[in-house]
């Protein structure tokens, strides 16, 4: 499953402070500053791609391609028209970060790392794998932990001067509609970035991808590409369903006052084992497609609490949208207006967004 790497250019941030916490080493702040200005230094303007002639077809098509998408975000998205994405970069590996989350064993709540200037956050990026699986290997045995990939991640548009967020070779061989998701979710964490809160960042981002992203196919995709595009969001629909209701019943049994520890973990491990089970009668509904395989493979604590920042306020802003006359510039607005609230008020004002949009959808003939 997707994952954007937000935290390392909050790290990278907070490098240049020159300021260290008591949890994070000088090195880790060292490695975030040279591993983002690796990828800057491989990166030339798209233009220069094209102009190339050793450029290869199928890598001048994806670049024209994105260039689109780009021209498309700012002008019909209201999302900041800056240096963003008109460069590109062959890194060489398939990652361009790899991030480590970690869990209590009967919490859904990330263990958080917290930085000057960018606050806390409940993951850790590295550049290099090996790092992120030794630090990963370094956290304590009561905590259940995960490491991915993480193919791009937004340096919130504060880097604009030295390039901006680059094109990289770890993405732009997506799907189209995929492509186009990707870049709009990074675009909008330039948009707004409310310190210390994971869940309404990514979760506004990701809303405006799934929102922007539609556009982007009805209006200016082939055919072939909307279905290429349906086939993969129907699996990965109904894959979030299966976790969202995983989500809920290990929630459930960690909350229970009645369970003692053996019966928990015992609880817990029947969630789990059902949820094997019924990923693996969905993979066999598919056909055999094998895209979350990885994912499910060393699902725990941490990879459930990683996902739910990214979808579980998404109703909430869709619905806010539509509040918004689906304005995309006023849209905006309305959630700079809610990030200046308490993070309890703001979460709670999504959630009852989404639950009032449930409830009339359900009302009508």
């Amino acid at each position: 499953m997707r994952r954007t790497g937000l935290a390392v250019c909050l790290l990278l941030a907070s490098a240049m402070t020159g300021c260290a916490s008591t949890d994070t080493g000088l090195g880790y702040y060292w490695q975030s500053v040279n591993g983002h200005l690796q990828v800057m230094r491989a990166a030339r303007p798209v233009d220069a791609w094209l102009d190339d002639p050793a450029t290869g077809p199928a890598l001048r098509q994806r670049l024209e391609l994105a260039r689109r998408i780009r021209h498309f975000a700012s002008e019909s998205l209201a999302l900041p028209d800056n240096a963003s994405y008109s460069r590109y970069a062959d890194l060489g590996r398939r990652a361009v970060v790899h991030n480590v989350v970690a869990a209590p064993p009967y919490s859904l709540k990330l263990k958080t790392w917290c930085f000057p200037v960018a606050g806390c956050v409940g993951y850790r990026g590295y550049y290099e794998e090996a790092a992120a699986r030794r630090f990963a290997a370094s956290l304590s045995d009561d905590l259940e932990v995960m490491v991915y990939p993480v193919p791009a991640y937004s340096t919130l548009g504060w880097l604009n001067w030295l390039g901006g967020d680059p094109l990289l070779n770890t993405f732009i061989g997506y799907p189209e509609g995929e492509l186009a998701r990707l870049i709009i979710h990074e675009l909008a964490h330039q948009v707004l970035y409310v310190k210390g809160d994971t869940m309404f960042n990514e979760s506004f981002a990701t809303a405006v991808e799934r929102l922007g992203g539609s556009q982007w196919l009805l209006q200016h995709a082939s055919e072939q590409a909307r279905e290429e595009y349906r086939r993969f969001d129907q699996r990965r629909q109904a894959f979030r369903a299966l976790t969202r209701q995983v989500r809920r019943q290990l929630g459930e049994v960690f909350s229970d006052p009645s369970l003692a520890d053996d019966a928990r973990r015992e609880a817990k491990a029947t969630v789990m084992a059902r949820f094997h089970e019924d990923y693996r009668l969905l993979r066999e509904s598919w056909g055999g497609f094998a895209g979350f395989d990885a994912w499910v493979a060393q699902a725990n604590n941490a990879s459930f609490a990683a996902q739910a920042a990214y979808d579980e306020l998404v109703p909430g802003f869709e619905a806010l949208f539509v509040a918004s006359g689906r304005d995309f510039a006023r849209f905006y607005e309305a959630v700079r207006a809610l990030a200046r609230q308490p993070v309890t008020e703001r979460h709670a004002a999504l959630r009852a967004l989404a639950e009032g949009a449930t409830t009339a959808a359900l009302q009508l003939p």
